[in-house]
């Protein structure tokens, strides 16, 4: 796990400048404390820093062919490395190291951009082929690992794991995308390929860009898609028994390291799977790590607790604290773009605990997509049924005019606020699971932005994300929610938090059940498994029983969240307060003073929650703090 850094001229065979490409790799030396290293030659400069974790002593990179004529930097884990090493060997390769990154040189050579459908893992490398002045970068199928590029006004692609790592650069252009942030004030995070940044882009999950110079720069192909088509016919005993296979299959692969692993433990389903099959397989205690709350309302401690007495588990707690609020301000600098998951501030704590112990832990994040277990699924799949029996024009007549009728009830029991569901009766499927998704709607959204801010999106709208994947998400509906979760909640919100949360402190996160074998069994699976009986992810709660006990396993979700609204109205309150006064959120960033404040009152009073949007922009405000201060 590392960081990498390149320039690449598009144009002719300048050589970089060194002190530019050794500032753009240091500014990600938080990824690869372990060491760094730069190749500059005509046309190219490269540049990595490196978290070791196998082949310790002869792993460094930039990595070479034998001729020096292939160059690579590598970001992530290729857990079958050691197939294809044999593989390569035999067709005449010779190797000079026992690392996972010098299989992409000789893949390279081998197969040209054909090796991304070899690998199995989780990565983000760019290779440089001199003999072509041809640069190939690719990330993996699901977007586990980050890889963002530019092109700069003077004619040199630049490319970073981070988006700071480009933005060291003095030729990048700092221009915000207001479609950036309106995404961003609509789904927390800032989706593929988009950036804050007009004029960089993120290389999206399961995409690659192959590129020569003196050429057009293409546009990046993709390699890899999600197929739903159903696989052969099989009864739900034999898909319960082989998932559990399957699973304990994907776990073994990523125990591939050279140092010690360890656990995230949050209490939920995923991760108890991940870490009981982890105690399976070795031979001294797991540690495993968990975050508990002082409100028991969102601690899971004790399903924590009661899953590592079960399989011996060496277990790890530490609480959130008050005093751990000092971190927004240092994790907008990680993010370098907005960022609004309330669970970063757990999710680095975790990080920074487990760091304590080992250098690598397995975390349960992908089995909510691949077998259905957010809750939203179930209530969008009920509306989708109404949704059948009446014509979309009848509906927008008449939910439309309902939802401006009934109040936003935020005071009222819960069976009694559904002013959401009326609304989202009135879109077409693809936009009403949009405004299921979304952290704040539109209503509230063109209110939050000044005038000036809604005349430069001219017209443009956050849903307009979810509407590109109109042709190409499934015509089911649990399995077209589940496609555009994959290609966006998941990439862009859960795994982006993981990554910049765990590279802040020198740690490398697996995620198993992400592994694309697995999931490209696990979502060929009929809905009626993934979904039964009112249960999500029921055939994996079926398969887990005797591993994790009933108790545990059929208790109500709680997901690794965070009480922010609570936080805002105790200790942030004075923060948020603040944001009247922060001039950047008028002057730079585009929002209404007024409505805001109106909006904060409402907040601190009880009145109403605003807890998701006002999270929001205090996260906003720490970004562009960090941006026109850095």
């Amino acid at each position: 796990m590392c960081g990498i850094v390149g320039l690449f001229d598009l144009k002719a065979e300048r050589c970089p400048d060194p002190d530019t490409l050794e500032r753009m790799n240091q500014c990600q030396s938080h990824r690869g404390p372990d060491g760094g290293g730069l190749h500059i030659a005509p046309g190219i400069g490269l540049g990595h820093r490196r978290l070791s974790i196998i082949d310790l002593a002869g792993g460094r990179q930039p990595l070479f062919n034998e001729d020096g004529q292939i160059a690579v930097v590598f970001n992530g884990e290729i857990y079958n490395f050691q197939t294809l090493t044999h593989e390569l060997q035999t067709l005449g390769h010779h190797f000079a190291s026992r690392s996972d990154t010098e299989i992409l040189v000789h893949g390279w050579e081998e197969w040209g951009v054909g090796i991304t459908d070899r690998l199995r893992g989780m990565f983000a490398f760019a290779i440089h082929d001199q003999r072509t002045h041809t640069l190939f970068l690719a990330r993996d199928r699901l977007g586990i690992k980050p890889l963002h590029y530019a092109i700069l006004n003077d004619g040199w692609l630049a490319f970073a794991s981070e988006l700071k790592g480009i933005t060291a650069h003095p030729d990048c252009d700092r221009t915000f995308n207001p479609r950036a942030v309106e995404c961003f004030f609509a789904l927390g995070y800032v989706p593929d390929p988009l950036t804050i940044y007009g004029q960089a882009h993120k290389l999206a999950p399961g995409y690659r860009l192959k590129i020569v110079s003196g050429q057009p720069v293409p546009h990046p192909e993709c390699y890899w898609d999600l197929d739903f088509t159903p696989r052969n016919p099989c009864n739900r005993n034999q898909a319960r028994e082989e998932l559990l296979v399957r699973l304990q299959e994907a776990v073994q692969s990523h125990l591939v390291a050279d140092v010690e692993l360890a656990s995230f433990l949050s209490g939920g389903v995923d991760s108890s799977a991940v870490s009981a099959l982890m105690a399976r397989t070795q031979n001294t205690p797991v540690t495993a790590c968990t975050v508990a709350f002082a409100d028991s309302s969102f601690d899971e401690t004790h399903w924590a607790t009661q899953t590592a007495k079960r399989h011996g588990l060496h277990h790890v707690v530490e609480q959130a604290q008050p005093h751990h609020f000092h971190l927004l301000d240092r994790l907008a600098w990680h993010h370098d773009e907005p960022f609004a998951d309330h669970s970063s501030i757990p999710t680095w704590i975790v990080c920074e605990m487990a760091r304590k112990h080992v250098k690598v832990v397995l975390s349960g994040d992908g089995g909510d997509e691949s077998l259905a277990g957010y809750e939203r699924y179930r209530f969008v799949l009920a509306e989708e049924m109404v949704k059948k029996q009446l014509p979309l024009s009848v509906r927008q007549v008449a939910f439309g005019a309902l939802c401006r009728w009934y109040p936003k009830a935020d005071r009222l029991p819960r069976w009694l606020r559904f002013k959401s569901t009326l609304q989202s009766l009135a879109k077409d499927s693809i936009d009403g699971y949009f405004h299921a998704v979304s952290i704040i709607p539109w209503e509230l959204r063109q209110q939050l932005y000044s005038p000036s801010f809604l005349t430069s999106l001219q017209g443009y709208r956050a849903e307009e994300v979810f509407r590109a994947f109109r042709q190409r998400a499934p015509e089911h509906p649990l399995e077209r929610m589940q496609y555009i979760d994959f290609k966006t909640f998941l990439a862009g919100r859960v795994l982006t938090k993981v990554d910049r949360a765990s590279m802040a402190h020198g740690l490398e996160v697996r995620v198993p059940i992400l592994d694309h074998e697995l999931v490209e069994w696990m979502i060929r699976l009929p809905p009626r498994f993934k979904i039964h009986r009112g249960v999500g992810k029921a055939l994996l709660k079926e398969a887990l029983t005797d591993l994790l006990g009933k108790e545990l396993l059929y208790r109500r979700k709680m997901g690794f969240i965070a009480p922010i609204a609570q936080w805002l109205r105790n200790p942030l309150a004075g923060r948020l307060n603040e944001l009247t006064t922060s001039e950047q959120l008028f002057d730079f960033g585009g929002l209404n003073k007024p409505f805001l404040r109106w909006m904060i009152d409402e907040h601190l009073q009880g009145r109403r929650n605003f807890s998701q949007p006002l999270w929001a922009v205090l996260q906003y405000d720490a970004c562009l703090k960090n941006i026109l201060t850095g």
